[in-house]
């Protein structure tokens, strides 16, 4: 048996962490959701810890807060945040602009490109 251990936040300060820690417990959130997206996606853990780090990662969070505000329990929360932002596709002005292939699931997109920018600034 296998124990895989999830990646921690290197941005307690922003991006998810940082962003839903004025809404809900982070630790707690951070391990469903940093589960929960790598599982949707297909993307690695220390891709999906990427994402979640940075810029759109806090823009998760955002959306996350609203569906707790609106009553969902975190792990409902993150699941219909996810749900949404699999439902959206890369566009092809976005796909212009960072490269993303368009018609791609955003979360997926943006997980991926999160973890491109992560490998080229080692």
């Amino acid at each position: 048996m296998t124990n895989t251990r999830l990646p921690e936040t290197q941005n307690r300060e922003w991006g998810f962490f940082g962003t839903i820690s004025h809404h809900a417990d982070p630790e707690r959130a951070w391990d469903i959701v940093l589960a929960f997206i790598a599982g949707t996606t297909g993307c690695s853990p220390d891709a999906t810890r990427a994402f979640l780090d940075g810029r759109y990662g806090r823009h998760f969070a955002d959306e996350v807060a609203n569906h707790l505000a609106a009553g969902k329990a975190l792990a409902s929360a993150i699941n219909a945040s996810a749900t949404t932002w699999m439902g959206w596709r890369i566009s092809a002005r976005t796909a212009h602009e960072t490269g993303i292939p368009r018609g791609l699931p955003y979360l997926t997109g943006f997980v991926l490109h999160a973890e491109i920018e992560a490998d080229t600034a080692d």
